[in-house]
């Protein structure tokens, strides 16, 4: 059984995730957790908890790892172009 307070920290998670469309380290970030515990709380926990946002949730995580390799790229071009100027 999980915790009441465990629960809860997983239900907001979710719920910011799909609001926001963050990443998993933008919302450890915001909630002050780490990368390892939201991803657990989306990936297991919430699965548990409640189905149907686990799968809207996972949704934009998905996404978000799609995606990543762009996030990387676009990081890289603005370091080198703050570089030269």
């Amino acid at each position: 059984m999980i915790d009441n307070e465990i629960e809860e920290r997983v239900k907001t998670l979710a719920s910011y995730i799909i609001e926001t469309g963050c990443t998993v380290r933008g919302a450890a970030t915001k909630f002050n957790v780490s990368k390892s515990t939201v991803h657990k709380d989306i990936s297991e926990r919430l699965e548990k908890i409640n189905p149907t946002l686990w799968k809207e949730a996972k949704q934009i995580l998905e996404k978000n790892k799609e995606e990543r390799h762009i996030r990387g790229g676009m990081a890289t071009k603005i370091k080198y172009e703050r570089k030269k100027a």
